[in-house]
Order: structure tokens, then C-alpha cells, then sequence
């Protein structure tokens, strides 16, 4: 009986190793900046942001993620006096409005691997004409890893394998870097996670965990917004996703947007999953340039799994400081 366990234990480590290790996010379009570092800022605005997304509803150790996320601009604030060697008075910005910073707290959990851990992220903003930008960041990440052993059935409590490393947990530092291109009416990004991957072996230090790596994960996105109206837009969206195990993986979406205060899409997921999201936009009248967002999505799964669960849901809530109006314009504007 104790050989079939670890047997089992065995197949379950190596079927996590090579299938999901980064969560799947069905509202990406809202906070980009959870797959794409080079996104932090982009926008002018100081974002907060939470998410808390449950994969298959209802079945026993299915993926669990939750997000707390921030991030900001360094925009241009004020002006100082410069003199030339010509003796002329100029006047030049504190700041070049061109740095963001961000971070976020995360937890992620699928069967009994459990991820617990921050990133921290620099960027750096450039025009490339007037209404384009051109974003590049790096991202530096440090999580716990560890498995879930009071949750596994062992005959002798003195058993090695409930001291390792892998259960007492291994604290892994990785990086991520991303592109991203923004305008007004489109946006593409690429990014790449876990770039340290090989990390996490050396961490364990155990021949038995040689199947056990962290991949790295490559992101492809892109959006382009049609004006169909005064105050409509239709968006489609699509994002590639792959590692260096698993085949890439696409997700195409379309996405209804009134006056930019309500968000209405749908989505196909590569693999079989249809998803539908919503997302509204308040604005507080007695409180400046303060807005709040809220959004769903509900993912279906056209696989057998899904006649035991009830379906994947995911929440955000963001909230915004900063000047809609100033948007696409703050940076050489203010």
C-alpha cells in the first residue's frame, strides 16, 4: 500500500511539472500587467488591482489564485530652471514621466503544490511617435514552494519524505521581462516568466525531482478597438501562450465596449474552453479622479471535468487614480 502512494505521488509531481504551473487568467485584457511587467504605468494612472480566480468549482484540489497587484508612473509633476552656455533660462521637467514601478502579492495553489510570493517590477516608457509607446520591464520574483504533505496519508510519521525539502518548502527567486507597444486604438505585448527555471531544481537538491522544473512561459498578445458608434466599440483580442513542455495554447476573444463604462466579451480557449466576461466602470462624482472597476468571467470547460465542477469563475476589482482625460497625453502634456 505505501508503494502504491508513492507511486501515486510520483505521477501526480511529474503531471504537474509539465502541465499548468502559471494560472490561467480569463480577464487579462483588464490588468495586463499580471503576464507583462513592461505594462506597469503604461497608462498614467496608479492602479490597484485584486483578483481571485477558482478553476473548476467543486472539484477536490482544483486551481486556486488570488492577485493583489499595484503599480504607477513617475509622470512629470513640475519644472526647474536650467541655464545654457549661451545664457538662456530653460525650463525642463523633474522628471521625464518615463518610469513605472508595480508589484504584486500572490497565492496559487493546484492539487497540493502551493506557490506563495511577491515580484517587483520596473519599466521604462518611450514615445516612438506622438500617440505610440514603446514599453520594456523586468520583473524580479520570489515565491515559497512547497507541497501540501498534511494532506497526504503516510504509514510510518517518521518517514523521510515528509522532511525534505519539498515539504518543508524552498524559497525560489526568478525573473520576468516584457515588451509592450501602446496606442490608443491597439496594444501588442510579449513577455517571458520564470526565466531562472533551472532554479528551482538546484533549490530542491534531490535526484528524485529531476522531472520537476519551472518552465519558461512565452506571452503573445494583442487587441484592436473599432469605433462602431459614438460611444461603441468592438475589440477583438487574442493571446498565445506556450513553454518549453507544453504546446501553445490560444486564446481568442471579442469584446463589446459602451462608452467606456461597460465591457461585454466572449472567448474561445484552445484545449476547450468557452469563457464570458463582463466588466463595469464607476465613477464617484464626489470624489477627483477616483475610478473603480468591477469585472467577471465565467469559463466552461468542454472537457468530461466539467460534469463534476461548476465551471470557473474569477473576479477582479481595480481601482484608479489619475486623469482619464490626460490618458495617452500626460507624459509630454502636463
Amino acid at each position: 500500500m505505501k508503494r502504491l502512494i508513492y507511486l501515486a505521488f510520483f505521477v501526480f509531481l511529474e503531471q504537474i511539472s509539465v502541465a499548468q504551473q502559471l494560472p490561467l487568467l480569463s480577464q487579462y485584457l483588464y490588468n495586463k500587467f499580471l503576464i507583462n511587467p513592461a505594462q506597469a504605468g503604461s497608462d498614467g494612472f496608479t492602479s490597484f488591482n485584486i483578483t481571485a480566480r477558482e478553476q473548476w468549482a467543486g472539484y477536490s484540489g482544483s486551481p486556486r489564485t488570488y492577485f493583489f497587484s499595484w503599480q504607477t508612473r513617475m509622470l512629470k509633476r513640475g519644472y526647474k530652471l536650467n541655464h545654457t552656455i549661451f545664457n538662456k533660462t530653460v525650463y525642463r521637467p523633474k522628471t521625464d514621466g518615463k518610469v513605472g514601478f508595480g508589484g504584486y502579492f500572490f497565492s496559487d495553489r493546484s492539487g497540493l503544490v502551493q506557490r506563495t510570493g511577491l515580484q517587483t517590477t520596473y519599466s521604462y516608457h518611450s514615445w516612438i511617435n506622438d500617440y505610440t509607446q514603446l514599453s520594456m520591464g523586468l520583473a524580479f520574483t520570489v515565491y515559497h514552494y512547497y507541497i501540501k504533505a498534511q494532506e497526504t496519508s503516510f504509514e510510518d510519521p517518521a518517514d523521510p519524505w515528509l522532511n525534505d525539502n519539498l515539504r518543508r518548502g524552498v524559497v525560489i527567486p526568478d525573473f520576468d521581462f516584457g515588451i509592450y507597444l501602446l496606442n490608443p486604438k491597439y496594444d501588442l505585448g510579449f513577455s517571458s516568466q520564470q526565466l531562472l527555471g533551472a532554479i528551482a531544481k538546484i533549490r530542491l537538491g534531490d535526484y528524485a525531482y529531476n522531472n520537476l522544473r519551472m518552465d519558461r512561459h512565452y506571452y503573445l498578445f494583442g487587441s484592436y478597438s473599432f469605433n462602431t458608434g459614438v460611444k461603441t466599440e468592438l475589440e477583438p483580442s487574442v493571446l498565445f501562450k506556450m513553454s518549453e513542455q507544453l504546446r501553445p495554447q490560444a486564446d481568442f476573444g471579442f469584446s463589446y465596449i459602451y462608452n467606456r463604462y461597460i465591457w461585454a466579451g466572449i472567448g474561445y480557449r484552445t484545449g476547450g474552453a468557452l469563457r464570458a466576461n463582463f466588466r463595469l466602470k464607476y465613477i464617484n462624482s464626489h470624489i477627483d479622479m477616483i475610478t473603480m472597476y468591477f469585472g467577471y468571467s465565467f469559463d466552461y470547460t468542454l472537457s468530461k471535468i466539467q460534469r463534476a465542477t461548476f465551471g470557473t469563475h474569477e473576479l477582479t476589482l481595480a481601482l484608479k487614480i489619475g486623469d482619464s482625460s490626460k490618458k495617452f497625453r500626460w507624459l509630454d502634456r502636463y
